[in-house]
């Protein structure tokens, strides 16, 4: 419980600023640093466990059908990340409270955070592989949310729609790569796929969910070539920067890599991709760093740098590989917070960010000076600090790896280039700020920033030099049981300052005086660039989707032409085509079940639907003919029902066609008197070639099941019925019990739809002619007396066949659904016969809130099987033994179907009495043109 208490605690803490947003930003700092103080310290509790060995886990099943629960577990990996994530979490709060300005919203700001922190721990803990990409969307959602955190700026809104696009876009292509993980391992749980690596690494889909996966990482990682939405990211508040390019979102996709490396890893394909990419983008986020004028763009492009070397450690795959991939990981986080923080210091003490104008800063913010030159040393890798031991551990990986036969070599070399442009831009970030002149037309005098502004800083510079100098007393204990989990064979931590000469020793020389010859020269770099057309990812990203948009504009017009007839057209022509190569496969149409003789009954009942549905098309132009054709196929459907046993279908269709038909009816008179033109001979021939294909398609088919042997699972429910629902009426039980959810969602989507209509209805203000097409005026009496005399007799009896008809539902025909279309047709028949003023001055009754009473008596039966320790909508039922009734059974299935009674009503009459009323409403006398 405490595990999940951890990753809960931020989301509950997103909530507080939002309530405390009244008390200032000194309460909402200080309650979302004491959320994650209160995580850290259990993460504490767990993280002894943890290290000596012990995976804690928690579990709570959610939904077992999808293979999807909440489970979580702490191994060494996600103590790692989960220390980052939230150690950092902290001292970025800290920091922020002094950086956001009075005009920020704090609590917009801090309650996004802690929801990017608790998505991000939900990553790092997820043992469920779906349930880690639940998390993933939700730190592109939030990660949203703080990119564009200043939405009056553009660059703000452009960069967080350009992130949530890639990052979006890939977290799909993660999730096709989890379902195919899954379905060769039969399971998402993270222990059983782990335990199925061998089995899926030789599958034939491996490739496929490989390359899903990384796609999916990559693109959260920046990796090349989708790297150019991060930079445009700094739009973000610079502790957002600090965080995500530390700790959170772009971590996401290297933990991802870590995660399934002893999954998807030890592979050619996994060594040359990853390998290769990662090398990639180390050199393009090295190059480009050099150039940038921008503090937070050179720091962007040195995240997006270190990114790849990590990513190419990952793809190397040894055991020092993975553990020199994890050492800078840690390293990576402590010395990047720091730069960002500080960047974020001098251009809220000086007002820019722009390195031309902040030459000479040493003399006004000596102290910001000495942590720039800590932090920046450890990124460049210089002795002493943290940044040195894992750069050489990787000079040394790269050094001795042979993956790609005699051209291995080229590894080691672009590996001591990236890291000498590594050194040239740490170099310029500290020379061109600090020293080199004067500032140059700053808008503010430069000062030191709050004392507890630098305190994150000098905390995590501290921990460069302490980790630097003394790696033994920091590093072993804490990474090697993640080093334990994903290193191939078995490797025991050992770091020294000194490996004496050797090779990584002169390749880190190398790197510190190439870096250093190249900032020296930098001007000829410098121009070099400039003879490249560097166009911005902005416009390019803008320019692909306006494109894209335009072309899905010109297809939507091709395709939609407002035709129903050619949409069912082409509808039905796929099916045709999809379907008839699969049928002509079938080697016999006819199978090994008997046919049953054909009676007489039957032959006339099919002939009668047979020659009504053929009218109901011939005589289309005759619409009120057409309308008792089509009422009279309704009719014969409904007997066939009684003619095979379903009564309940039967009278269910019964009453459907009388509200149906009073519905078509009511339609029928707002629609155009004059006939349509006809279809031309050319559509009509099209019409009915494709009506016979699609007729023969289906009788085939049927033909094809029918004969053929069938195994129903209506045994089940036939057996199921009484002792697991209480009665015996099958269908009933299946509505109320069995498939209550489905029920539940179909009276719910009734009433939303019937709510919808009615809003629909009240604004519409149709034609309403005053004769027929021939011009006789309608009849003067609107309500004859026989039919008020007939209508107002019937209405008692119908209600009380609707109440028979409802009570006995669950043993006998009937049900909640046919007694609420009762109930309406004979209210409708009293609108008919009297009128909508003469019926709401009787029954003046809201027939929204009816439905809405209904689905919510329907989901509160099926909420209280919860206070009993059973399912949802799960059915009790008793009987007991009255005096005068006898036995008698009571079922709370009674109440979910007068949910659904009462929604039948409330939608049926709020749909038919809205478009009744509207004949008695003033309209205009002649069509329009």
């Amino acid at each position: 419980m405490t595990l999940a208490a951890i990753v809960l605690l931020p989301f509950i803490g997103a909530s507080i600023p939002l309530i405390l947003r009244q008390r200032g930003r000194a309460s909402i700092s200080l309650a979302s640093a004491s959320v994650t103080l209160v995580a850290l310290v259990l993460l504490a509790t767990l993280a002894v466990q943890t290290l000596n060995g012990a995976v804690p886990s928690f579990f709570l099943s959610w939904l077992p059908n999808i293979g999807l629960d909440f489970s979580l577990r702490l191994d060494g990996l996600s103590l790692l990340f989960a220390t980052l994530i939230l150690g950092i979490g902290l001292l970025i709060i800290i920091y922020a409270h002094y950086y956001l300005s009075a005009k920020d919203d704090s609590a917009k700001f801090f309650a996004s955070l802690m929801l990017f922190m608790g998505s991000m721990l939900g990553i790092v803990t997820a043992n469920n592989l779906i349930l880690l990409w639940l998390f993933w969307e939700l730190t592109s959602i939030s990660s949203f949310l703080l990119i564009g955190f200043w939405s009056h700026q553009s660059t703000a809104r452009r960069g967080a729609r350009m992130a949530l696009a890639i990052t979006g876009g890939g977290g799909l292509a993660l999730l096709a790569g989890i379902l195919l993980i899954g379905n060769i391992a039969g399971s998402y749980e993270l222990d059983q796929v782990i335990a199925a690596a061998d089995q899926i690494r030789a599958h034939s889909l491996y490739l496929p969910a490989l390359l899903l996966v990384l796609l999916g990482a990559f693109t959260k990682s920046a990796q090349f070539p989708f790297q150019f939405w991060l930079p445009h990211a700094m739009a973000a508040p610079t502790p957002v920067s600090a965080y995500l390019h530390s700790a959170t979102m772009v971590k996401a996709g290297i933990f991802l890599l870590a995660r399934l490396f002893p999954v998807l890893g030890s592979t050619h394909e996994w060594f040359t991709i990853v390998t290769l990419t990662g090398l990639a983008t180390m050199l393009f986020g090295a190059y480009f760093a050099l150039f940038k004028s921008d503090l937070k763009g050179l720091l962007a492009f040195s995240t997006i740098s270190h990114l790849g070397l990590i990513t190419m450690l990952l793809g190397l795959g040894t055991s020092g590989a993975i553990f020199a991939a994890l050492f800078h990981i840690l390293n990576h986080a402590t010395f990047k917070a720091g730069l960002f923080m500080i960047a974020g210091i001098i251009d809220h003490e000086t007002g820019t960010r722009d390195m031309r104008k902040l030459s000479g800063l040493r003399k006004f913010m000596p102290v910001t000076m000495v942590l720039a030159i800590i932090t920046s040393a450890a990124m460049a890798g210089v002795p002493l600090f943290n940044g040195f031991l894992s750069k050489e551990l990787m000079f040394m990986e790269s050094y001795e790896q042979q993956l790609f036969g005699a051209l291995s070599w080229f590894v080691p070399v672009l590996v001591t280039l990236g890291a000498m442009l590594s050194v040239a831009y740490s170099i310029r970030f500290v020379h061109d700020v600090f020293f080199d002149g004067e500032p140059v037309k700053l808008t503010v005098t430069p000062h030191e920033p709050p004392l507890m502004m630098r305190v994150p800083v000098i905390i995590l510079a501290a921990l460069c030099v302490l980790v630097g100098l003394l790696p033994m007393l920091f590093v072993p204990n804490f990474l090697q049981p993640a080093v334990d989990l994903l290193a191939p064979t078995p490797l025991t931590i050992e770091i020294a300052l000194w490996h004496g000469f050797n090779i990584p020793l002169l390749m880190s020389v190398l790197a510190l005086v190439g870096g250093a010859a190249i900032y020296i020269q930098r001007a000829e770099l410098f121009s070099f660039n400039r003879q490249f057309d560097h166009r911005d990812a902005k416009e390019t990203f803008a320019y692909i989707v306006s494109s894209v948009t335009a072309f899905s504009d010109r297809l939507i017009q091709r395709i939609e032409t407002g035709s129903l007839q050619r949409y069912m057209a082409a509808l039905l022509l796929l099916c045709i085509l999809f379907v008839i190569p699969e049928l002509a496969q079938i080697d016999a149409l006819t199978g090994t079940r008997a046919q049953l003789p054909i009676d007489s009954v039957s032959l006339v009942g099919a002939i009668i639907i047979i020659l009504t549905a053929i009218g109901t098309a011939a005589f289309h132009h005759m619409r009120l003919t057409s309308l008792m054709m089509l009422s009279v196929v309704g009719l014969m459907v409904s007997l066939v029902f009684i003619h095979f046993s379903a009564p309940d279908l039967a009278m269910t269709q019964l009453v459907v066609e009388v509200v149906s038909i009073i519905l078509m009816i009511l339609a029928l008179f707002f629609m155009p008197q004059k006939t349509p033109k006809a279809s031309s001979g050319r559509r009509v021939a099209r019409d009915v070639l494709l009506a016979g294909f699609i007729g023969g398609i289906v009788g085939t088919l049927n033909y094809a099941l029918l004969t053929r042997p069938l195994s129903s699972i209506s045994d089940f429910f036939l057996v199921n019925a009484k002792p697991g629902g209480g009665g015996t009426n099958v269908v009933n039980v299946i509505l109320v019990d069995f498939r209550g959810f489905d029920t539940l969602g179909e009276i719910t989507v009734l009433a939303i739809a019937a709510a919808g209509i009615h809003k629909l209805l009240n604004n519409l203000r149709p034609f309403m002619p005053s004769s027929d097409i021939d011009g006789r005026p309608w009849h003067r009496v609107k309500h004859p007396l026989l039919v008020q005399t007939v209508a107002q007799a019937l209405l008692p009896l119908a209600l009380m066949v609707s109440a028979y008809i409802f009570l006995r539902g669950h043993n006998l025909p009937g049900g909640g659904f046919i007694a609420g279309l009762i109930t309406s047709a004979a209210m409708i028949l009293q609108y008919m016969a009297n009128g909508v003023d003469w019926v709401k001055h009787r029954f003046d009754y809201n027939y929204q809130t009816l439905a809405s009473v209904g689905v919510m008596i329907a989901l509160f039966t099926g909420i209280g099987s919860w206070f009993f320790g059973a399912n949802f909508l799960t059915s009790w039922f008793t009987y007991l033994d009255w005096p005068i009734v006898g036995k008698f059974e009571i079922a709370t299935a009674i109440l979910f179907d007068l949910g659904v009674y009462l929604t039948v009503i409330g939608a049926t009459l709020m749909i038919l009495a809205n478009f009744g009323q509207m004949t008695t409403r003033h309209r205009p006398r002649q069509e329009g043109n």
